[in-house]
């Protein structure tokens, strides 16, 4: 396997690009991008599901702002750090080479600062007008993103992003905690139903980028043990990933038929995308349609959350049960 060099200084300069032609406005927009906005987002989404199903569909509107914006304030600190950690084959990789850090916008020294101010910013917020659990929750999922995933996995082993990944697991924990000011079974059912997702959400974008990974070192599960291995991984996690979404039913008896019945579609439509990628591992767009459905899969899952926790939907999972074994008896010949 190819080692990658790990940077020498997290304070070595960048070259600088022009800076006459840019403006504020331009440095604002250098600075979003550093904590990677876009993966934020669907990190909030499970956020607000956990408090959503905390709270029983009444969830008070400020706490609720307060905890989405700390969390995503968190997850932009995490996603700096890695950016400014992951500088030297971000700008090896064509999908990479345009960020800020590599391409000389902001220089090291200046994200190391950026992501630690927001890194205190969010534990201030959360601790003050949510509570310390749920800040300390925030603050472990950035110590998970950065020395689990970023320094020791990443670049280590071909598990990178199966025990790295948990970090991205820790936000519902966030919303959870912050509604009730402890961890029930049912939080930590939603922490694994994102932990068994994001292996074959990220999989499925490692196959698609797998050249620029091999081009780079970077141990990838398609770049180590080629894309069948790969396709059959994400095959095995998208058949587990089913009946862990149902715990939020039995046991847990916090969502009840409406997400069932979700839960049960969308990972029946997930389960025929991987088997569809297990047959043509190597077809990139497969692999995308892969991808793409799986951002979908979990912002409909939570949707569903949502909705199973409006009073006028909601039948819980032991209804639920009662209901499919009366449905069964009638039928039954």
């Amino acid at each position: 396997m190819q080692e990658t060099a790990i940077p020498e200084s997290i304070f070595a300069e960048t070259i600088q690009p022009n800076q006459s032609t840019r403006n504020w406005r331009d440095v604002i927009q250098d600075y979003v991008e550093l904590t990677k906005p876009r993966i934020i987002v669907l990190l909030l989404i499970t956020t607000a599901g956990a408090m959503w199903i905390a709270s029983e569909g009444k969830v008070d509107a400020f706490l609720m702002f307060i905890t989405v914006l700390g969390g995503a304030i968190a997850s932009a600190s995490a996603n700096a750090i890695n950016c400014l950690y992951d500088r030297d084959i971000d700008a090896k990789m064509e999908r990479t080479s345009w960020r800020p850090i590599p391409s000389g916008r902001i220089q090291p020294r200046d994200a190391l600062i950026f992501a630690i101010a927001l890194a205190i910013i969010s534990f201030i917020l959360l601790t003050v007008y949510a509570n310390l659990l749920a800040a300390s929750l925030a603050m472990s999922g950035i110590a998970t993103y950065v020395g689990v995933y970023t320094i020791w996995l990443k670049r280590s082993s071909t598990q990178n992003i199966v025990i790295g990944g948990a970090a991205g697991a820790i936000p519902p924990l966030v919303g959870w905690a912050a509604v009730t000011g402890e961890l029930s079974w049912a939080a930590w059912a939603l922490f694994a139903i994102i932990f068994v997702w994001t292996p074959p959400h990220f999989w499925a974008l490692a196959l698609m980028i797998r050249d620029e990974y091999a081009k780079v070192g970077v141990p990838m599960l398609p770049v180590v043990k080629g894309t069948e291995v790969t396709a059959n991984q994400i095959l095995l996690y998208t058949l587990l990933m089913v009946p862990v979404s149902l715990l939020l039913v039995y046991p847990c008896n916090v969502m009840g038929l409406v997400y069932a019945l979700s839960a049960i579609g969308l990972g029946g439509a997930f389960i025929y995308k991987a088997n569809q990628l297990l047959k043509e591992p190597s077809d990139r767009m497969v692999a995308r349609s892969v991808f793409k459905y799986s951002i979908l899969y979990l912002a409909l899952l939570c949707i569903a959350m949502g909705v199973d926790s409006l009073p006028a939907a909601h039948i819980s999972g032991d209804q639920a049960i009662a209901l499919l074994q009366t449905t069964i008896a009638v039928i039954k010949p």
